[in-house]
């Protein structure tokens, strides 16, 4: 059984196996591999401190999908967060990122935040249908945004308010 919860200190170790993982697939996410364990460490520990929502999925002992929604340090951008998630391969499409995105929204919501945008490769289908579930809109494209293994990528930039009602948060 999945558990959905806010990360730990001790998941350290397992978050930044997941995210290596997921990173080394070359197709999700804009780095090829995870961060230095300690650079993982000092974000999660950052996070943890500021209150940020950052959850994870456990399928027994092992982290299988994290979500966190980051918050600009800057006043004029702080009502804000930026979402990033990702789930490890064997375990997409069991409804994983639907309760990381309830579980993170809920928790945006509480801290006060009033919009969480987010950037996505255009090939992320999957990605993008669970993000327009929750209420996420399109709100541009950067075209030849990046390059990976010789092919260019576009991204939509999505967003969507928790402010006015229109939350996207399934009843």
């Amino acid at each position: 059984m999945i558990q959905i919860r806010t990360i730990q200190e001790s998941d350290v170790d397992g978050f930044h196996a997941a995210l290596d993982a997921v990173a080394r697939e070359r197709r999700f996410l804009a780095s090829m591999e995870a961060p230095p364990l300690e650079a993982v460490r000092e974000f999660v520990l950052n996070n943890l401190k500021r209150g940020v929502p950052q959850l994870v999925a456990v399928d027994g002992r092992r982290i299988v999908g994290w979500i966190d929604i980051c918050i600009d340090v800057k006043p004029a951008f702080a009502h804000k967060g930026t979402l990033g998630m990702g789930i490890v391969k064997d375990h997409r499409a069991l409804g994983i990122g639907t309760l990381l995105m309830k579980a993170a929204l809920q928790r945006a919501q509480e801290i006060g935040l009033e919009k969480v945008e987010l950037e996505v490769f255009e090939s992320n289908a999957a990605a993008i249908a669970l993000y327009r579930k929750f209420g996420f809109r399109d709100e541009g494209k950067k075209v030849r945004a990046s390059i990976l293994d010789g092919r260019y990528e576009n991204n939509l930039i999505m967003g969507m308010f928790l402010d006015n009602g229109d939350s996207g948060l399934p009843e």
